[in-house]
């Protein structure tokens, strides 16, 4: 029995990668079909880099778990997508304690690679950030390291 998207983003909100539990992420929307997901983050006080912005490589992560889970919900089954490669360009700052929005989009899912990308933005819409990254889709055997939410 297939999930729809709405029960596949409670699915993914309920468990969720320490990492993504750290970055206080939530599933916002999914679209299996299109491969898209949109992802809101709270960025921490400890976040902070000296000039008191979200530090650049907390970005990355955000627009990482954005663009894998891009590709998780294209397959339409447990995989994980190890990262080959990643390039973030950043356009404008993150702020601490506003809540940041990530888009992310699986280009392309084969067999053995696949094509993401993923834009963070403010909650004004601001484009902040844009990453494109491939990775190697692997099947996800056993229960994997996950964080169970209430």
């Amino acid at each position: 029995m297939s999930l729809t998207d709405a029960e596949l983003a409670e699915r993914i909100n309920r468990r969720v990668p320490p990492t993504s539990a750290l970055l206080g992420m939530s599933v916002v929307a999914v679209d299996q079909a299109a491969g898209t997901v949109r992802l809101r983050f709270e960025p921490k006080a400890e976040f902070a880099n000296p000039m008191g912005n979200v530090q650049g490589g907390f970005v990355v992560a955000m627009l990482d778990d954005a663009a894998a889970l891009a590709a998780v919900v294209k397959a339409g089954q447990r995989i994980v997508v190890p990262t080959i490669e990643l390039k973030t360009s950043f356009f404008g700052v993150a702020r601490i304690g506003a809540p940041l929005f990530a888009e992310g989009r699986c280009v392309k899912l084969g067999q053995r690679i696949a094509f993401m990308e993923a834009d963070l933005r403010d909650d004004a819409g601001t484009l902040l950030a844009r990453l494109s990254t491939t990775a190697l889709p692997t099947p996800l055997d056993g229960p994997g390291n996950f964080v169970e939410r209430p």
